[in-house]
């Protein structure tokens, strides 16, 4: 793993009218190294992801990767720098219509001008790196959601990208399952040597494959540090971390998945009657949804 930097997030603001939903962020991600980014449903996570794509934009702040600022890029330098990346999405997204095969040769019959011969062997060789040769000729409706999700990852390494994001891929797969996808991303993070981001709310993956994780929380960033540090931080007594900052304490309650804690805490303060009738509240119209047409 290299201290160089292969993406960098400066500064970075998104706004969905106004509502902020990433409030000044900043994160290096360094060449070969697994960065987890982690947080509640609402965090910003997956707009971080998709800003950090290129398929968002932000309003206030500067996203650079392969020394690229994605910022003053057309679409056409978008694409180039896509082409250095690959997207494991949290459903697999194949294409239902072409068998596992065909789904992982698209990106190369798309971007490039290989032999057809030449691709066939490509496809082969990255379904044997995550398990799936013998599926090769199988749909998406003959295969399980792990087989799925492996089948996902072969396809975003089609092009042999310098940088994988990994969107919740441990999502709706059984422990074991979960597992070997784990287990996967370590083996080609080490004999591919390729960057890994990977967006998750599953602790035990976190754990196994991070290098360093990211704390989100409404929008801001509670920290950066190594698994070593956030297993200090999840391994503290109760007596230990009652005089610890409010932002450890949280961190330290999402790790650990306990039912007491200041995101309890935070839930239960907010103001229910006002929620229910105060200004804030989405107004509901009183007469019906839908007026009759019969007549009175």
């Amino acid at each position: 793993m290299s201290s160089e930097p292969v993406i960098k997030i400066r500064d970075v603001v998104k706004r969905f009218g106004e509502q902020t939903v990433l409030d000044g962020i900043n994160l290096d991600v360094r060449q070969g190294e697994t960065m987890v980014i982690m947080g509640g449903s609402g965090s910003g996570k997956s707009t971080m992801l998709r800003i950090m794509i290129g398929s968002l934009h932000p309003e206030e702040g500067r996203v650079e990767m392969f020394d690229e600022s994605l910022g003053d890029l057309d679409e056409e330098g978008l694409n180039e720098v896509r082409k250095q990346f690959g997207i494991l999405f949290q459903s697999g997204a194949l294409f239902n219509s072409m068998t596992v095969a065909e789904n992982v040769a698209l990106p190369l019959t798309e971007h490039t001008d290989l032999d057809a011969n030449i691709i066939d062997v490509m496809v082969k060789i990255k379904l044997e790196q995550v398990g799936l040769r013998e599926a090769a000729d199988k749909y998406p409706s003959q295969i399980s959601g792990g087989m799925k999700k492996r089948a996902g990852l072969a396809r975003a390494l089609a092009l042999d990208p310098k940088v994988l994001f990994y969107d919740e891929p441990s999502a709706g797969l059984d422990p074991v399952t979960s597992a070997q996808i784990d287990r996967l991303i370590l083996d080609l993070t080490k004999k591919l040597g390729v960057t890994s981001v990977v967006v998750t709310h599953e602790m035990d993956s976190a754990f196994t494959i991070a290098d360093r994780m990211a704390m989100l929380d409404k929008g801001r960033m509670l920290m950066v540090g190594t698994r070593q540090e956030y297993e200090a931080l999840r391994d503290l007594t109760p007596e230990e971390v009652e005089h610890r900052p409010e932002a450890e304490q949280l961190i330290r309650q999402f790790l650990r998945g306990d039912a007491d804690g200041p995101l309890t805490r935070r839930k239960i303060a907010s103001n229910y009657a006002e929620d229910l009738l105060g200004e804030q509240g989405p107004k509901i119209g009183h007469g019906p949804a839908v007026q009759s047409t019969r007549n009175a």
